[in-house]
This record gives structure tokens, sequence and C-alpha cells, in this order.
């Protein structure tokens, strides 16, 4: 058996070499899951065979690293800056917004799935908590869905959209609950995702974004029909209790607040994602967060 040596705040431990655990971490490479169980099938042959029983996880980082120079520089390089990421003081706090119906959700999950991440939050969430808070009485809006908010605005301006008014209302009182969640995780050094049509960019406090491990994205589904059948899809699954018919009727405005997502989005360089292939949209997340968090630190094996 071989065993990795680690250390936590100056105290040393063992564990067992685990193939399972490389090959995930290996598979935020985009490797590939099969690729990645026989690169450390091989890492773990080359250690028998040079009659290693003992290697600290910082020599183990090398030994990954030079095996997968050997293979693809690049590839090498992003599993690095992804170790670098995961043993970071500082925690990983991804937001992804978009309209209702462009795949938040979905690709939240399979966001948290590549990088290995627990902890993940949905808007929808934080807003039902804030509903048992706030009465309808003293904040109607809260009480409505994000598209159909300005139903309940009780002076809608002349200068703004009704639409767009009542979404920004919406989303003020949503804000509150996010940074929130964000102040907590850093505190506490959570690594966290946060999904939903709330995420917008410019509404987050720019203090919280400086010197914060924290990237926003906005999802889109560029064309129109194709948006529509995302409501079809998800509304046919049996254990789904949302209207079809209530998207529909409410569709426009869902379009609108679509929009007013893309224009904050260009406004504060927030990445925009055409959310049209799962796992291309992954891909681009996922190098998107190692490109611009990614360092050169030593890492470990993680259990």
């Amino acid at each position: 058996m071989i065993w990795v040596i680690g250390d936590v705040d100056g105290k040393q431990y063992k564990e067992p070499f685990s193939k399972g655990i490389l090959s995930r971490s290996l598979n935020v490479a985009d490797l590939g899951t099969e690729r990645a169980h026989k690169i450390a099938s091989d890492i773990e042959a080359d250690l028998i065979k040079k009659n290693i029983t003992e290697i600290s996880s910082c020599d183990l980082a090398n030994e990954v690293l030079n095996h997968l120079k050997a293979i693809d520089p690049n590839i090498a390089q992003k599993y690095r800056n992804w170790r670098s990421l995961r043993t970071s003081k500082k925690p990983l706090i991804i937001l992804i917004g978009g309209a209702s119906g462009v795949g938040t959700s979905s690709m939240a999950f399979e966001l948290a799935s590549r990088l290995r991440l627990k902890n993940l939050i949905s808007t929808d969430m934080i807003r039902e908590v804030m509903r048992k808070i706030i009465s309808k009485d003293l904040s109607p809006v809260i009480h409505k869905s994000s598209f159909d908010a300005y139903e309940s605005l009780r002076t809608p301006s002349i200068r703004i959209d009704s639409v767009v008014e009542g979404f920004i209302s919406h989303v003020d009182v949503v804000n509150v609950g996010i940074e929130a969640i964000i102040e907590r995780s850093v505190k506490e050094g959570i690594s966290t995702i946060i999904e939903g049509v709330h995420i917008v960019p410019g509404f987050i406090k720019e203090d919280l974004l400086e010197n914060n491990n924290i990237i926003i994205f906005t999802l889109t589904v560029d064309d129109e029909e194709s948006h529509k059948q995302r409501f079809y899809s998800r509304c046919r699954q049996p254990w789904v209790k949302r209207s079809l018919d209530r998207y529909m009727e409410n569709f426009p405005t869902i379009r609108k607040t679509q929009k007013f997502l893309v224009e904050q989005a260009k406004i504060h360089d927030a990445r925009i994602i055409n959310n049209v292939d799962i796992n291309e949209t992954i891909d681009i997340m996922v190098n998107d967060i190692l490109e611009k968090f990614g360092g050169i630190d030593d890492v470990e094996q993680e259990s």
C-alpha cells in the first residue's frame, strides 16, 4: 500500500493513496472519466515500480504534474491551477444568473459535480425564506415571481419599463439574502455556488467582489423557440409542480428580464454564455474559473 503524507495546521497525517480521489481531481482538466482513471492507475503503477510506499502530498502533486506534462502541457496547467485553487485560503464563490428557464439550476449542479463543491444554493430558496420573514403587506413584490413582480408595484415608474422595474424591485429584496450568504461564505472560508434569476451583475456590493474569489456568470438562451422548449422539458417532469401555462403566459416578460440581465452583464463585464450545449457551457465556466483564480501553489491530495 502507498501512503500519502499530508499536513493540516502543522500536523501531519497519513491516508492511503486513492486512484478514485486522484481520477476525480484529474477530471476537472476535462480528461474524461475513463482517461482520468487510466492516468491515475498509471501514476500508481509508477510509484509501485519505484518501490515508493510513502510520499508527501507535495511530491505526489509533482508526480502527477510531470505525468500530465508528458501527455499535454495545457492539461497539466489546468490541473495545477485547479489544485492551487482548491488549497487556496480564500473560498471560491461562483454566482450563476439568468432568466427563468435558461438552465441556471442544471448548470450549477453540473459545475458543482465537476469542481467537487458541496455547497449549492438557489436564490429561489433564499426568496422563500425571505417570504416567511417579510409580510405580503410590507413587500408585495417578494411574494410574486421575478417575471410578474411588476403586478405588485404600488406606483410604477413612467421612466422605465414596468416589467424591468418590478424585476429590479424583486432582485433588490432577495439580494440582501444573497449578500449575507456571500459574507458568511467568505468569513467561514466555505466555497459556494449560488444560482438563480436574482444573480444580477451590478447589484452586489463592490466591496464583496473585491479581494475575494468571486466570479459571476450570466446564462442566456438566445433563440426564443429554444427558450420556450426548455419550459416544456421542465414541466413534463412528474415531480415538477410548476404550471406550463403560467410560463407561456409570461414568456414575453421572461424575455424582457433576460434582456435586462444581458445588459447588466455587459455593463459590468460579466461572462455571458448562450447555454445551448451543457458540456460546452460547463467547459467555458471551468476554464474561466481556472484562468481567473488558478495559481502556482503547491497542492495536496484531497479526501
